[in-house]
């Protein structure tokens, strides 16, 4: 499957996007102090664990993507040389 440059482009931004926003998700989450993401003695609360699994799960999709992505705009600059 040969993918187009603006498609191999998005896709590789995706990718970057989402480690960009999860990451700053989990700093945030890590350093929660409304009590959601840990109760009154410091222990993670499922709203952290559930949390946690999103940006794991988000990271590695975005990971897939940009790869997938970065694949694409590195055969197109090896088809152009």
């Amino acid at each position: 499957m040969k993918l187009s440059r603006p498609v191999s482009w998005f896709l590789l931004a995706f990718g970057v996007w989402s480690w960009f926003i999860w990451i700053t998700f989990v700093k945030n989450l890590w350093k929660d102090g409304s009590g959601l993401a840990f109760d009154d003695a410091g222990d993670p609360t499922a709203y952290f664990w559930v949390h946690l699994l999103l940006a794991i799960t988000s990271f590695l999709l975005g990971t897939a993507v940009g790869v997938i992505g970065f694949r694409g705009v590195k055969a197109l600059r090896r088809e152009r040389a």
